[in-house]
């Protein structure tokens, strides 16, 4: 089953510019928004459930085709925070730099987002 929007595209589109514009003054409200727009894109782009994007407090969602993944702990994981989260959806971080950072925790073999980030590189920033 595909997934629904909650947040407007409109509404989305405002909040990830809004953060890209300057990431350090956005207010909790807009990231939230913003994040939660962009883990949906990711769910209507990449349907499936067998990869889980987690960005704590604001959202997770199950994305990519393969073995789905019902009860428990997923085997393909994808964890990291908002700015981070944000900062790959609009390009300006690449899955490979976050994670040598340690900003980008990934556990399982199928936990692989890079066929799909950045979702939103002409956002301005």
């Amino acid at each position: 089953m595909p997934s629904r929007r909650r947040v407007s595209v409109a509404d989305g589109r405002a909040a990830l510019t809004s953060w890209s514009t300057d990431p350090g003054t956005t207010d909790r409200s807009t990231t939230a928004t913003a994040v939660r727009f962009t883990l949906e894109e990711l769910g209507l782009r990449a349907p499936g459930r067998s990869v889980e994007v987690r960005v704590p407090p604001f959202g997770v969602v199950q994305c990519v085709e393969g073995l789905q993944h019902r009860r428990g702990t997923p085997p393909n994981v994808i964890e990291t925070d908002a700015a981070t989260w944000l900062a790959l959806s609009v390009g300006h971080l690449s899955t490979a730099d976050a994670a040598a950072a340690g900003a980008l925790r990934v556990s399982g073999t199928r936990a692989d987002l890079t066929a799909y980030l950045p979702l939103f590189p002409d956002t301005e920033g």
